[in-house]
């Protein structure tokens, strides 16, 4: 009998390729859609349909990058990747014979700012901006249409903690004695979070809040990621939105203090945004990664009996830490 077939899109990323060698390991023969050295690119429609009729799971995890400044070229493009593959997987799967249970990467980052109470998939409120609305119209793209032979769910990631750019800035910091808590402030006017799509939300201010480093931090090792796909992959009843994060949400504060232990920093100086600002220019990212107030529950996977790998911050900071070094060396 042939070997059950699995579809990554967007495989050479770190969650890509964790999700790749774990199906292998699961007996699959593994496929990959993507921009160059795939099974399939996006500009070859007939390549991708051929690829997913008949797999028995598809992921997408295509999609730009947010470690970036977002500049307008970047917006446009953080936006454009994540629609217009979703769209061609969708167009795909409409007319497969076979049609898979398709997974699509969506964020966490779609729920507003909260420090208040913690979003799930039945009460969560949707926030505003652009982030947002990257999330939101990503969704709808995902969702349209119908698809009565396919399974849907939209995995809304927090961030993921291992070898990825999130974990690298995170851990930077704390090694080079700026591993305080982040604190959010005033900053001069711009408008590079001002809403998107065809419905932007927002005023087009960048929004800002006395956090005083309690903002939440909501996160899941990437173990978790894998273990909650294969989760999903095998619970016929879970579809729709579901959120990828552990149980114990930390706060900044307590997040960068388990960081100054992990990495043996003694010291940790605290930032506010007056002084994250240049300094996230200077790594080419954005503020947003450290001052928005995350704070997701794993509704669907905890009542669904998902028994996570990593449920607590610190002992997953020590593994992932652990093996960053060991990847040094």
């Amino acid at each position: 009998m042939s070997r059950p077939r699995a579809v990554v899109a967007g495989a050479s990323g770190f969650v890509g390729s964790a999700l790749g060698h774990a199906f292998r390991a699961d007996g699959y023969d593994v496929r990959t859609i993507g921009r160059t050295g795939a099974d399939a690119t996006w500009q070859d429609p007939a390549g991708v349909r051929d690829l997913v009729d008949g797999a028995d799971i598809v992921v997408n995890l295509a999609g730009k990058s947010v470690d970036c400044r977002y500049t307008d070229a970047n917006r446009n493009e953080i936006l454009r990747s994540r629609v217009e593959t979703t769209r061609a997987l969708r167009d795909a799967i409409g007319v497969a014979a076979a049609p898979p249970v398709w997974l699509n990467a969506s964020t966490a980052t779609i729920y507003r700012y909260a420090l208040d109470r913690p979003q799930t998939e039945t009460a969560g409120e949707l926030g505003t901006g652009f982030s947002v609305d990257v999330a939101r119209t990503w969704e709808e793209e995902f969702f349209a249409g119908e698809l009565p032979g396919t399974r849907r769910v939209a995995l809304r990631m927090a961030i993921v903690l291992g070898d990825g750019p999130a974990t690298r800035i995170l851990v930077r910091l704390a090694r080079t004695g700026l591993g305080g808590p982040q604190h959010d402030g005033w900053w001069f006017p711009h408008r590079r979070y001002r809403g998107i799509g065809p419905h932007p939300t927002g005023d087009g201010r960048p929004p800002w809040h006395r956090s005083r480093g309690h903002q939440r931090f909501s996160w899941i090792h990437l173990d978790d990621v894998v273990g909650a796909v294969r989760f999903v992959r095998d619970h016929q009843a879970i579809e729709g939105p579901v959120n990828l994060a552990a149980p114990a949400a930390s706060d900044n504060a307590a997040l960068m203090a388990a960081l100054r232990r992990v990495v043996g920093a003694p010291v940790g100086l605290p930032a506010w945004r007056f002084m994250l600002e240049p300094a996230m220019w200077v790594l080419r990212t954005e503020p947003e990664l450290v001052l928005k107030s995350r704070w997701v529950a794993p509704e669907t996977l905890t009542d669904a009996g998902y028994a996570f790998a990593y449920p607590e911050l610190e002992p997953a900071l020590k593994d992932v830490v652990s093996s960053l070094g060991r990847r040094r060396g």
